[in-house]
């Protein structure tokens, strides 16, 4: 069970090679003890420079990071006493199964007796009994990953970090693997790092997670939190999908706004301390609009111009022409009476206020 004192902590944390541009940029982060952190962000955002430092492969520029209230600067990796995974396993293929999980064990003086019942009890987590004689090569690509994983967990860290671990699997093995990765860290109740620029990945996995961008965090949260209340753009439409229309806030009463876009009004959620008069962006989720041949029944409700219905499975991609954006996008369930709508019609779209969030304008 999770508790608040902290794990780790980064502290003022900045990292750059040479003289380039900082990779990291004043990061200050703490992550509770038996959380599951999952680091997120695109390709250059700073997510995996910080794990890298945690782990002490890189060394912090300036700041300091401390794990159980005690620096780590200066520490080698291998006396940071943290289980690492990486996306390419790093088995060692000369190896066996069981030689793989024991090798930690043997670099720490652990007695031969302890180590068969460590490696025993490594491969039953990650439910591979029966393997510990075969070679990595005979093992499947998801299997080697468990191996991997059982590795880093059998000399029993209480810190484990994951570096896009699932990244070399196909889709059905990634999902697959993502609830057991759940599974071991709730059944063990070690604190997870974890690296990845999957939003779906991070969402299913995650107690909290930190949304990167240029190598500073944008918003550290629940996920839930993160995916109903963005507080910035970025996070609006890095987490999910989401339509983001520019506009100028006219007025503000109890916690609403109106709106101005391209003429017509849009009544929204007032985030942050937008003050009337400033450039915004309007941001709300196609499942929460409702594309209707009537009107009356929402704050928000606008006509709009069916450009392009797209059919994917168990919903309805629908893109229209709202408020003078061609790329308005709404999510129709694939229920009977679903529609009847065709490219050309002319509708009525409607959403909740509560449903759409007036967010500081950014640049790209």
């Amino acid at each position: 069970m999770n508790d608040d004192r902290p794990h780790i902590e980064y502290i003022g944390v900045r990292k750059r090679y040479g003289r380039s541009n900082w990779v990291v940029s004043d990061l200050d982060l703490r992550v509770r003890r038996g959380e599951f952190l999952t680091l997120l962000g695109p390709s250059g955002s700073g997510k995996t420079t910080c794990l890298m430092m945690l782990a002490g492969f890189e060394a912090p520029s300036a700041g300091e990071i401390r794990i159980n209230g005690e620096t780590v600067d200066g520490l080698p990796p291998d006396k940071r006493g943290i289980g690492v995974v990486f996306q390419n396993y790093a088995l060692f293929p000369h190896m066996t199964v069981g030689g793989n999980l024991a090798f930690p064990l043997e670099v720490r003086g652990m007695a031969e007796p302890e180590r068969r019942e460590r490696v025993d009890q490594a491969l039953a987590l990650v439910r591979m009994e029966g393997f510990a004689d075969r070679r990595p090569d005979q093992l499947s690509g998801g299997q080697q990953q468990r191996i991997a994983i059982a590795r880093a967990l059998v000399f029993e860290p209480d810190l484990v970090l994951m570096d896009e671990p699932l990244g070399a699997l196909d889709r059905r093995l990634r999902e697959e693997l993502q609830y057991e990765i759940r599974r071991i860290q709730q059944q063990l109740g070690v604190t997870v790092v974890y690296v990845t620029h999957d939003q779906q990945e991070a969402m299913a996995m995650s107690d909290r997670v930190a949304v990167f961008r240029a190598g500073r965090i944008e918003q550290a949260a629940a996920p839930e939190v993160l995916y109903e209340e963005p507080q910035r753009a970025f996070v609006a439409s890095f987490i999910g999908e989401n339509n983001l229309l520019p506009g100028r806030i006219i007025s503000i009463n109890r916690g609403v706004c109106a709106v101005e876009v391209n003429g017509r009004q849009i009544e929204a959620s007032h985030v942050g301390n937008l003050p009337a008069g400033a450039e915004t962006l309007v941001a709300i989720r196609p499942e929460r609009v409702k594309v209707t041949r009537e009107a009356g029944h929402f704050a928000n409700e606008h006509e709009a111009r069916v450009e392009d219905i797209s059919f994917l499975g168990d919903h309805l991609r629908v893109r229209l022409s709202v408020c003078g954006n061609s790329s308005f996008i709404a999510k129709i369930p694939n229920i009977v009476g679903h529609g009847g709508i065709l490219p050309g019609d002319l509708v009525n779209v409607g959403w909740a206020a509560l449903d759409c969030r007036a967010l500081e304008a950014e640049s790209s």
